[in-house]
């Protein structure tokens, strides 16, 4: 096994960082490693914002449900789907881009690109020692980011990652067997088959929860997540997406 690998499956999220901010040399590899993503049809429709006003990224973690580590960290990152640049080059060639812009499949591009791009700048940052953070908590209210961050239409802020330097490092969460997530030709539909594995995790998460918390919890994994799609969350999002001029079509 390879250092690249190790780096990737030694990966857990970080929630507390040392007061440290990341170097010039250390964002600049972190963005260009993101940039050397793949990208559908060499589109790059994603952008990067990198969040250091202290205000800013005090508004952020308030969106995000007052999460510390959002606003204490070496280095926050927005990653973006972003067409608007695509909308300008329309017009500076002169051809009508609008419905490609407006399309569910660039939609799609864009949300691909940036993740792609934000996976690169995970794994680029922790082989560099850093510890990172995906945080989903600032769609909790797109519009506030949007004006906090001035993206304008087309633009839209998916996640953001906080990087640093790690106070500590918290224990890995299981992941589903390799058997449960990988199919061979076709998607396996044995539903048996899937309930037992299922079933086999539900075990594994909750002798890990019952170890990390010290007997307090013993969530079973289908239990914990099934609670969680019974809430509704974020339901503005659609229409969000399309006030922003994307996923019309």
């Amino acid at each position: 096994m390879n250092s690249t690998i190790e780096t990737m499956l030694n990966h857990r999220s970080i929630r507390s960082f040392d007061d440290k901010p990341l170097t010039d040399e250390q964002i600049e590899a972190i963005v260009k490693s993101a940039q050397a993503a793949s990208t559908s049809s060499y589109v790059q429709a994603y952008s990067i914002i990198g969040v250091t006003d202290k205000e800013k990224k005090r508004q952020l973690a308030e969106v995000a449900g007052n999460q510390s580590y959002v606003e204490e960290n070496g280095h926050f990152f927005v990653f973006c789907a972003d067409l608007y640049r695509h909308e300008l080059m329309g017009s500076f060639e002169d051809k009508d881009v609008i419905p490609a812009v407006e399309s569910t499949e660039k939609f799609m591009v864009a949300l691909i690109d940036a993740s792609l791009a934000a996976q690169n700048a995970a794994i680029a940052a922790e082989s560099l020692g850093l510890g990172i953070c995906y945080i989903g908590g600032i769609r909790n209210n797109l519009n506030e980011v949007a004006s906090i961050l001035g993206t304008p239409n087309r633009v839209i802020p998916l996640f953001g990652m906080a990087v640093g330097y790690p106070g500590n490092h918290s224990s890995q969460k299981p992941r589903l067997p390799m058997e449960h997530v990988y199919h061979q030709n076709v998607y396996q539909q044995d539903e048996k088959q899937y309930i037992n594995q299922l079933k086999d995790y539900n075990e594994v998460i909750s002798a890990y929860y019952q170890e990390r918390t010290g007997g307090k919890r013993n969530d079973r994994w289908t239990e914990q997540i099934s609670q969680m799609l019974e809430k509704k969350s974020r339901m503005y999002m659609k229409e969000f997406v399309e006030s922003k001029k994307m996923n019309l079509r």
